[in-house]
C-alpha cells in the first residue's frame, strides 16, 4: 500500500492544473481520511466543488501560503502536504519580482515552519527544470524553494517531519503550457513560436501526479526526485497540433532559455540513477545512513538537458498524446 493512502492530505494551490489532477486521482485511488484543497482563488474553488460534488473527505480551505497563521490552521490534524502552490509564469515573475519571492520563497519558508509545527509527517514540493541553472527570476526562486525544502529536514531539529522535492519539465496540457495556445490559433493558420531550435520536456499530467505520489514511497528526507522524461521540438509540437500552419518565429521572451535542464553537472555529482528516475541526494548524516535501495551514481560529466536527452517524442508520438488531453 502506498505511503499515501487513508492518510489526512493537504494540497496546496489544489485548484491549480496539478492540484486538481491530484485531488481527483486521491479520492479514485488513495481514499484519504481527509483532503484538504488550500488555494486563494474563490471562483476556482467553487467550480472545482461544483465538479467534484459534496464528498465527505473533501476540505475546501481560502487561503494564501504568505499567510502563516492561516496555513497553521489548514494543517491541523493533516499527515502530509503536496506543497504545488506558486506563482508559473516566466514573464509574470520577470515583471512581478517581489510578488514571485513571496509567493515561491517566503510561502514556502510558510509551509516549512507550519509543517514543523503542526506535526505533519512527509512534505513534497513541486520544482521544475527552470530551477536548474536558472536564467529566469521564476527558476532562480524555485532553486530557493528547493533549497529550503531540503534544508527543512535539518531545520525541524527533533521533529519527525520529512521534507523532499519532485522536479519536472513542463506539464502537457497544464494552463501554463504552450499547448492550448496552440490548440487556439490553429484555425488562423500561424503559430509563433519564439525559436525554431527550442527543445522542452515533456509530462503528462497523469504522469506527473503519479510520480509525486510514488515520491512520497521513497522519501527518506532531502531527496530531489526527477523522472526520466521524453524531450521534444517546439517545432514538433507545433506541427503535431497545426501541421499546414504557418510557423513564424517571434524571439525569445524575456527570461527564456533555448534548451531547459533538470540536472547540471555539479549537482550530478550526488546524483543517484534507478530505472526510470534519477534522485539528487542530499548532504545530511541521516540519508547516508539510512538503509534503503541505493541506486548506480550519475556518470562524471552528466547533465539532463532537453537537447541531450536519448528520449524523445516525434510528430507522430505528440499527435498520439495530445489526442488523450
Amino acid at each position: 500500500m502506498t505511503y499515501l493512502a487513508e492518510r489526512s492530505i493537504l494540497v496546496t494551490g489544489g485548484t491549480g492544473s496539478f492540484g486538481r489532477a491530484f485531488v481527483r486521482y486521491a479520492l479514485e485511488h488513495l481514499n484519504p481520511k481527509r483532503l484538504v484543497i488550500f488555494s486563494r482563488d474563490e471562483l476556482k474553488q467553487y467550480e472545482f466543488r461544483s465538479e467534484l460534488g459534496d464528498d465527505p473527505r473533501l476540505r475546501w480551505v481560502i487561503g494564501d501560503i504568505r499567510d502563516s497563521d492561516r496555513l497553521a490552521r489548514a494543517l491541523d490534524g493533516v499527515e502530509a502536504v503536496v506543497h504545488a502552490a506558486a506563482m508559473k509564469q516566466v514573464d509574470t515573475a520577470e515583471y512581478n519580482p517581489f510578488e514571485c519571492i513571496r509567493t515561491n520563497v517566503l510561502g514556502t519558508e510558510n509551509v516549512i515552519n507550519a509543517c514543523i509545527d503542526e506535526g505533519v509527517e512527509r512534505v513534497i514540493g513541486l520544482s521544475t527544470d527552470k530551477a536548474s541553472s536558472p536564467l529566469n527570476l521564476y527558476g532562480a526562486s524555485k532553486l530557493c524553494s528547493d533549497k529550503l525544502l531540503v534544508a527543512g529536514n535539518t531545520y525541524a531539529g527533533h521533529s519527525d517531519t520529512r521534507f523532499g522535492v519532485v522536479r519536472y519539465g513542463n506539464v502537457m496540457g497544464s494552463r501554463g503550457s504552450v499547448i492550448p495556445l496552440f490548440r487556439r490559433l490553429a484555425e488562423s493558420g500561424r503559430l509563433p513560436v519564439t525559436d525554431d531550435r527550442m527543445t522542452r520536456f515533456w509530462i503528462t499530467l497523469d504522469q506527473a501526479v503519479q510520480f509525486v505520489v510514488d515520491s512520497f514511497d521513497r522519501l527518506v528526507g532531502g531527496e530531489l526526485f526527477v523522472p526520466k522524461i521524453p524531450s521534444t521540438t517546439v517545432i514538433d509540437l507545433a506541427r503535431a497540433i497545426a501541421p499546414n500552419a504557418e510557423i513564424v518565429n517571434v524571439g525569445i521572451r524575456p527570461g527564456e532559455k533555448l534548451h531547459e535542464e533538470m540536472i547540471c553537472e555539479d549537482a550530478a555529482r550526488r546524483g543517484q540513477s534507478f530505472d526510470d528516475y534519477d534522485v539528487l541526494t542530499p548532504v545530511l548524516d541521516y540519508w547516508e545512513a539510512a538503509e534503503f535501495q541505493k541506486g548506480k551514481a550519475l556518470p562524471e560529466g552528466f547533465v539532463y538537458r532537453s537537447d541531450t536527452n536519448d528520449m524523445w517524442l516525434g510528430v507522430d508520438e505528440l499527435r498520439t498524446l495530445l489526442a488523450t488531453l
